[in-house]
């Protein structure tokens, strides 16, 4: 039998895969805003599964189209706060669900926040950091991480990086030194942590969006602030979490693009 084969048929019984990958995720570390693990039951045994960046109707229905088994996402459907009753878009999306007998497993910090597949341990992998220090305290848990370039570089050196790993324009708010050293970074909406980064004196802070006070704070805490996309810098914690369990049991997956520029 060719390793394609084996590969094809594969499968894992949904609970056991589910709590490899609380275990694995470590989701009992820290509080979050949102239910990690499975959100929505579908079928007991997964063989095919689609991975994704966020939730949403259009990628429920790929991986439909593509008789897959399971969805795992970074941004799932549950959040603190949101209404109980499910009703009108809420509705929809857990009909799509329910219709395609799929399951729907979701990790939101755990998966940022992980030292080998997560958000910020592969970006700054592939940004060139190196000795890397947990970086970005919430509520106690550190979610990124610092570091230091080989050989400092630009700021436009480290701006065209970005755009190489993140595959999107980043936004930058220049304040910092011509030459940059020193870089703390934290993926998605993480712009409240700029703070931390200037009091650390990193001579540049990346997240994936900005607040309106962030140009001037960068102007005078001489701090670099980019902006590479929150959709952007959180394609690669899911993406290399897929080829992990492709890796660990063999399943078939597949990363569905779905791009948002925000």
């Amino acid at each position: 039998m060719s390793d394609k084969q084996q590969n094809i048929e594969a499968r894992v019984d949904r609970d056991e895969l589910v709590s490899y990958l609380d275990t694995y995720l470590d989701v009992d570390a820290g509080p979050d805003f949102c239910p990690n693990g499975l959100q929505v039951e579908g079928t007991p045994t997964i063989r095919r599964l689609v991975t994704g960046v966020s939730a949403c109707r259009e990628l429920f229905q790929r991986a439909r189209e593509q008789q897959a088994d399971a969805i795992l996402v970074h941004h799932g459907i549950f959040w603190e706060g949101d209404s109980r009753i499910i009703t009108g878009i809420q509705r929809r999306r857990v009909a799509e669900l329910i219709e395609g007998n799929l399951n729907l497993i979701a990790y939101h910090l755990p998966l940022d926040r992980h030292p080998e597949v997560g958000n910020n341990a592969v970006a700054s992998q592939r940004l060139g950091l190196s000795r890397l220090s947990p970086f970005g305290d919430y509520s106690g848990m550190s979610l990124g991480f610092s570091g230091e370039l080989e050989t400092p570089v630009p700021i436009a050196s480290l701006l065209e990086r970005c755009r190489s790993v993140f595959l999107q324009e980043p936004l930058c708010f220049p304040g910092g030194p011509e030459t940059v050293s020193t870089v703390g970074l934290i993926s998605g909406g993480a712009e409240s942590a700029f703070r931390q980064a200037i009091a650390a004196g990193l001579d540049a802070y990346i997240t994936g969006e900005a607040s309106e006070w962030v140009m001037n704070v960068a102007r005078e805490a001489g701090t670099h602030f980019i902006a590479a996309g929150h959709y952007a810098t959180e394609r690669l914690g899911v993406q290399t979490l897929g080829e992990h369990l492709t890796e660990k049991f063999g399943l078939e997956v597949c990363f569905e693009e779905i791009p948002n520029p925000v």
